[in-house]
């Protein structure tokens, strides 16, 4: 049987432009790709990449204070907004080019619409046209939702945030996880008198207790107003205000309110039903460990699955099922000590099991360490930074790296390599320090701190 295409991508964020490229640009199939927003994906357009230039700009308010400190004569300044917007707006579109010019240069032909399964080779445009794959590869990513209450529709989302007219006076984020984190502290650093409104007993669950705990204190520091154990009940319309009662009995005014309280994979109307496509409860698209479906032909990689919801992991396992499909190498996805980062103010890096998960499997010990860095201890600073290695006892290996400090991120790339190759703690120990930076404690500490 022919086929218009061997491979047929339904997505344009970072994993099904990568699978797509990989297979047309270094195998040579003949591939398509259908996208109905904008190419990039939730990363590159309405995710990590401006929320990160965001960090960066939001970062620029306590460097005056510091600069100062080391004897910079220089004053504060006020934030202009609507420059940076129209700045980073400038820079998503140059993204979204250079991702639609990798398709183009590999031979990829592209789109711009909606497509939909029909059968188990067949996608149908929004515009009725049909086109034919040996193989489909659903890459449709997820999109944050906002739980249904009175007023809930006066709530913005992570998507929104970007598109701001003005920057508000005062803001309300609820959720604990790390978007919800990361914007308040966004928003804080840029002279929004931000609240948290957080259901759970502490932000950042699922994390490191101690690594949390250190950044809900600095984050409360910093002049955030967080509420622990506190959700919205209603809200509404007041003249310009929204207008909030809480759980905890408050009623307050904000500007805006932004919920970050959970995602929902894109795979709605798409046809997956008919074709016996199975979904789990949240929506996600049920795979195996080679991102195939209950379906041969098709697969799905990304948000929509719903496993590790983090751009580079998708962007694996877009490699991955080229590697299985176009080179006959069959690549099951690893999702094994995954490092990550947490762009809060204060950083965080992680990588492996925290010291919760760690002692409910084996006996463990713990190598930890809290101090006022350098830089910030000399203009006067009050924050703490935390270094963690999680080891166990029987095999020495460093099963957990938990860094809390201003650039954790880059740390954690380094340190998730020795994790992941199984490096022990008399690994790191015979390691030399790099003196003076903050992370020499990984490779300093000689004691645990304590046992379980």
């Amino acid at each position: 049987m022919s086929f218009d295409y061997d491979l047929f991508v339904i997505g344009g964020g970072s994993g099904g432009v990568r699978a797509a490229r990989v297979a047309a640009g270094e195998n040579g199939a003949k591939v398509a790709l259908a996208e109905e927003d904008r190419y990039g994906g939730t990363c590159v357009i309405r995710g990590c990449v401006p929320k990160k230039l965001m960090v960066f700009a939001s970062e620029y308010a306590g460097m005056v204070g510091e600069a100062q400190a080391y004897g910079w004569d220089i004053e504060p300044g006020t934030f202009n907004w609507d420059s940076f917007r129209s700045k980073l707006h400038k820079e998503l579109d140059r993204l979204e080019g250079i991702y639609r010019n990798i398709l183009k240069n590999n031979g990829v032909e592209t789109f711009d619409q909606r497509a939909r399964l029909v059968d188990a080779h067949t996608v149908e445009m929004a515009d009725g046209a049909r086109k034919t794959a040996k193989h489909i590869l659903v890459a449709t990513g997820g999109r944050p939702v906002v739980p249904d209450f009175p007023g809930s529709e006066l709530a913005i989302t992570s998507n929104e945030i970007f598109h701001l007219e003005k920057l508000p006076e005062t803001m309300l984020i609820v959720g604990g996880g790390y978007i919800a984190c990361e914007f308040a502290g966004i928003m804080n650093g840029m002279g929004v008198k931000t609240t948290q409104f957080y259901r759970g007993a502490q932000i950042l669950r699922g994390f490191d207790d101690e690594a949390r705990g250190l950044i809900s204190e600095e984050m409360c520091q910093n002049g955030i107003d967080l509420h622990l154990g506190t959700n919205v009940l209603e809200m509404e319309r007041r003249g310009d205000k929204i207008w909030v009662k809480a759980t905890n009995g408050s009623e307050l005014l904000f500007d805006v309110v932004m919920f970050a309280t959970g995602r929902t994979p894109n795979s709605d109307d798409l046809g997956l039903e008919a074709l016996g496509v199975a979904r789990g409860r949240k929506g996600e698209i049920i795979v195996d460990e080679y991102s195939q479906t209950g379906v041969p032909s098709i697969f799905a990689i990304g948000d929509v699955t719903d496993r590790v919801n983090l751009t580079p992991v998708a962007i694996r396992e877009g490699v991955a099922f080229v590697e299985t499909i176009f080179k006959g190498n069959p690549t099951p996805v690893d999702h094994e000590l995954i490092p990550t980062a947490i762009f809060t103010q204060p950083e965080m890096g992680t990588v492996g099991l925290s010291e919760e998960e760690a002692a409910e499997q084996e006996p463990i010990e713990v190598y930890a360490t809290s101090f006022k860095p350098m830089q910030k201890a000399f203009a006067g600073g009050t924050q703490r930074v935390l270094m963690k290695l999680i080891v166990s006892q029987a095999s020495r290996k460093v099963l957990g790296c938990h860094i809390v400090a201003p650039g954790a991120g880059e740390m954690i790339q380094l340190a998730g390599i020795a994790v992941k190759m199984g490096a022990t703690k008399e690994d790191f120990d015979r390691t030399v320090a790099v003196h003076p930076v903050m992370a020499e404690e990984l490779v300093t500490m000689r004691q645990p701190v304590r046992t379980a």
